[in-house]
Formats: structure tokens, sequence, C-alpha cells
């Protein structure tokens, strides 16, 4: 890809740390700039617990060129389902959540609509049948909780639960987190921030307060929008896509970045989204703080649902909320491998045999919706690094 006049220098200087064994990750991110067009983005990798690289390059404004510091966060759209879903495996670890319980033991009210013996782990795994909404939603609707909650509540599925999977776009972190609130009394986001952000000091927010506005980076859109039922306005990629809809520049508005929208909306860095995710790849272990237990972390890579999503038109294979490795989709040599991306380009990859985890996060968007080769590039570098 070429430049455009939203891009960064070719040449960008990088900045942070980098162990000098995995320079070869260092090369690769250089390369995202000079040949791929980044304009600003990070990329943190950490190993055995350790973070072994932590870098950040070019600009948080591809207009002004304001610089992206090492305090830049942007939205990562859909690697925030790997934060909403890390709060419902620590809610399950506690012992106050079960998976395998019907969504209406803890809200009645989802029973409406045929969707009484829909489980928490169809939820986790994109099988409700949820993956749209019948009800319009204007994207001020969408920033308003309890209308999100009540519409979905009230529709009935567009395919069998726990049938098939069935990306939930923007749905998943609204029906996770009513679950949540049900439990707790606590909004997602206000979990999230109690029970894993300030314990990790990560630097990460689902509704991200005014006083960090400041300092979030402009995510530049991209050139198409997400797949949409290859042109079959009945399909379920369609109405997914349809409604609610999403518009990159709402990214923009203070209305986006303070709502909660757990299946979207969360911001961050690559360093503050290693802090949570690593928990996975040491045994519930970040930073040398213990928030899960190893069993815990091990329901992550219990196998949900298999086979082509309904939605992304593709093979996947889910856990307990995160895309696993597979042999349609290999993300490494190792057998217990969790992944997931966010629309134009996050992505995180945690490798539980490997002890590694890594991040890459950025604000020049491609039109995909799990990652792309930017962000492998940077996972092909580290797993060079260690199988040498």
């Amino acid at each position: 890809m070429t430049a455009t006049n939203e891009t960064a220098s070719a040449e960008p200087t990088i900045h942070g740390t980098c162990k000098p064994e995995f320079e070869a990750v260092k090369a690769a991110f250089r390369t995202n700039f000079t040949d791929h067009g980044d304009v600003g983005a990070s990329v943190c990798v950490s190993l055995n617990d350790e973070v072994v690289v932590d870098l950040w390059a070019g600009a948080r404004d591809g207009k002004t060129n304001e610089p992206w510091l090492e305090d830049t966060i942007v939205n990562v759209y859909s690697t925030t389902k790997t934060m909403a879903a890390a709060c419902l495996l620590l809610l399950a670890d506690r012992g106050e959540l079960d998976f395998e319980e019907r969504v209406a033991h803890y809200w009645p009210e989802f029973a409406a609509e045929g969707k009484a013996d829909v489980r928490v782990k169809h939820l986790m795994a994109h099988s409700a049948g949820l993956s749209g909404m019948e009800t319009p939603a204007t994207a001020e609707q969408v920033y308003d909780w309890d209308f999100m909650v009540r519409a979905l509540a009230a529709q009935a599925p567009w395919w069998e639960p726990g049938s098939q999977s069935g990306y939930h776009a923007l749905t998943q972190g609204f029906l996770q987190g009513e679950v949540l609130r049900r439990i707790t009394g606590q909004s997602l986001g206000t979990f999230f921030r109690k029970e894993l952000a300030e314990p990790l000091g990560a630097d990460f927010y689902i509704g991200t307060p005014l006083k960090h506005h400041a300092r979030i980076g402009t995510l530049v859109p991209p050139k198409a929008p997400p797949a949409s039922g290859a042109g079959d306005p009945d399909s379920i990629a369609a109405r997914t896509f349809r409604n609610p809809a999403i518009n990159a520049r709402d990214s923009r508005t203070a209305a986006w970045r303070e709502a909660e929208i757990p299946a979207a909306n969360g911001h961050g860095n690559a360093r503050s989204v290693v802090a949570v995710q690593a928990l996975f790849a040491n045994g519930g272990v970040s930073q040398g703080k213990r928030l899960l237990s190893e069993a815990g972390v091990e329901r992550l890579f219990e196998e949900q649902i298999s086979g082509r999503d309904l939605v992304l038109g593709v093979p996947l294979r889910f856990g307990m909320g995160y895309g696993l490795s597979s042999t349609v989709m290999p993300m490494g040599p190792n057998k217990r491998i969790a992944y997931w991306g966010g629309w134009g380009g996050s992505s995180i990859v945690i490798d539980a045999d490997a002890r590694l985890c890594v991040s890459y996060v950025m604000n020049r968007m491609e039109a995909g919706l799990m990652g792309d080769p930017r962000g492998f590039s940077l996972l092909q570098a580290a797993y060079e690094t260690i199988l040498i």
C-alpha cells in the first residue's frame, strides 16, 4: 500500500524498549510504516510475564502529525471483546457466574421470544442468534445501555442458539454486560476498571472519561466498510452490519468515547492490552499479580463451537469469549492459543503454552474485522525469536 497524505513519515522514529533478541519485532514494526502506510501505532510483547517489547511510533493524528506518545490511546474496536470476556471469566472463576446456566437465570426478561434455554456460553461464543438487531438503533440509541438491552431481550434469535456461530459484532458486549450487571450491580466498564485495569495498572477504558480524551489518537477510517453479506440484503451478515450500523468517524466524538459499548469502544494501546491479556498467557498472573486461578484460565480454551461463521463467512473456532487457533486459521505452533482482533487492524494473541502475549494497536484502519498482515507480521517476528 502506498502512503497517503494521512500517513506519517516513511522512516519514523521508534520509541520505547526492545530486548536485543527481539529486534526482528522492531524491524517488522518499522516495515509497517515504511511499506504498509501506518500512521501511528504501538506494539507490545510479553514473554514469561516480562515485557520484552514496548514500542510506539508515528503520529496520533494523521492530519496534524501530532506525535504518538507513550500514553497515546485509541479505540481498538473488537479487541475490546477480549476485555469483556476477561471480566466474565473472572466472575466465573470466583463462582459468581456459571457459563452453563441459562441467561434468563440472571436476566429474567431475556427469556422472551424463545430464548429461555439460551446459555451464557452461547453469549461468549457468538452463538446466541442475536448478532444484530430487529429494532432500529441510531448512534445515540447505541450509547443508551437500557435501550439496547431491552431491545435485545425482546428479540427472537435469528438462528437456533448454540447450533452455529454468527459474529455478534456490536451486540455481544451488551449481552455479556447485562448478565454481569445483574450479578454484580456494576456496569461492565466499572467492573473492568475496578477488578482488572486498576489492579494491573492497565491504561484501558470501556467508557473513557473526558479527562483522557485529549490523548486519544484519531482513527483514519478504512476505504471500505465491513463485509455485509455479499449483496444479499436479507442475509444474516447484512442484517448484522446494517443495524446497528457503525461509522468509524463516530469514534472521534465524546459521546462514543464515553459510552460503554463492551464489544467495540474500548480505548487503550498495545501495552495496556497486554497488561490484561497476559493473565491468560501466564496461568492467571500478570506483572506478578495473580487475579485468576489456573483452572479459571483454562476455561478460555474450552471449545464451544466451530465451523463457518454465519456473519464473517469464514471457518472459526471459538472458546469462551475468544477465537481459538485451528488448522484452518493457525495463529502459532502451539495448542493453547487464543486471539481476536478489532475492525481496522488491532489485535491480541495469547499463547499459553509459550507464555507469550502479543498486541498491536494502530490508528490507520484497514477494512478487516479480525486483524491484518501488520499485526500478523509482528506476531510472526515474535515467534521467530522465541523458536530459534
